[in-house]
């Protein structure tokens, strides 16, 4: 009796869990309908005359072929990323281009800008800041003011027109904007010491470290996608992208004890004024040396 109420049980969970399966096979999706019928991973060619700042790249160099397609197409594809890019870019570049030829700096640079910072006020892990990713030692050395009440490297003006005479300075040294553009990453006296020992003269010639050696690919990539989306696959409206708030300039050339309260003075809020003047790092402008500063105040 005791057997086959044990043989009867084994035979009801047998076929439940059968019902079970076919269940779920049942209402399972089919793979082919879990991706858009028109979504395809393509191998991407690399396109004729790249270049940065009127540097041709030798893409006939197997070694170079690669790494251009490695950052192609690891920044095609990673799609939000992109087209968030996308959307920055077109806030910041207009603010950037006019700058850029005022310092008489090739227009390619607002690309690397891109790459340093994705155009966010976020500081990297290193400590880098603003959207050029200046180091707080490098910041000072170039006469940018660095301290817990102001941060210089999150002002675009100054900040570029810093980035500009580091990178003449590195055009003049090591010879091309590339290797200039490379110094950037590795360092002035990093990328000039590797040229020397390795005995060459040109980025695509010598090993520098794995970040420097994917960094002007990057680059590049980002020039040739954020210059021609719609053939990467980028699709948008005019609309869709960020764009400049106009502002006014205000002088200021004493304390102000109270931001939210100056703030206000101008029809806006604290948080207003914040995202108009990320280098305002406190609460309150010490300015104990009666400096002169530019707040930008937006206009209605």
């Amino acid at each position: 009796m005791k057997l086959a109420q044990r043989i009867l049980s084994l035979l009801s969970i047998s076929i439940i869990t059968i019902i079970f399966y076919n269940a779920i096979l049942k209402t399972a999706p089919n793979p082919e309908l879990q991706t858009h019928k028109g979504y395809k991973i393509k191998a991407l060619k690399i396109p004729k005359g790249l270049n940065l700042a009127g540097e041709r790249v030798p893409v006939e160099i197997n070694d170079v072929k690669e790494r251009m397609e490695r950052e192609l197409l690891v920044n095609t594809y990673w799609q939000s990323n992109g087209i968030l890019l996308l959307k920055r870019a077109n806030r910041y570049f207009s603010i950037l281009e006019p700058l850029l030829a005022m310092h008489n700096l090739p227009d390619d640079f607002k690309f690397l800008a891109l790459a340093e910072s994705g155009f966010t006020d976020e500081t990297s892990s290193e400590g880098a800041a603003g959207i050029w990713h200046f180091m707080r030692t490098t910041g000072k050395e170039y006469g940018l003011e660095i301290n817990k009440n102001v941060d210089e490297r999150y002002n675009i003006e100054k900040s570029t027109k810093v980035a500009a005479e580091y990178l003449i300075k590195a055009k003049e040294k090591l010879g091309s904007w590339t290797l200039a553009a490379a110094s950037y990453n590795a360092g002035n006296q990093g990328v000039f010491r590797r040229l020397e020992a390795q005995e060459v003269s040109t980025y695509y010639d010598v090993k520098l470290p794995d970040e420097t050696e994917r960094y002007i690919f990057r680059i590049l990539a980002l020039k040739e996608i954020i210059t021609n989306p719609k053939k990467y696959g980028f699709v948008f409206d005019k609309e869709d992208l960020y764009t400049v708030k106009e502002t006014r300039s205000v002088k200021v050339d004493t304390a102000i004890s109270n931001l939210t309260l100056f703030a206000k003075k101008f029809g806006m809020n604290y948080k207003e004024l914040k995202i108009h003047n990320p280098w305002l790092r406190e609460h309150k402008l010490n300015n104990k040396s009666r400096k002169l500063y530019e707040i930008k105040i937006p206009l209605k």
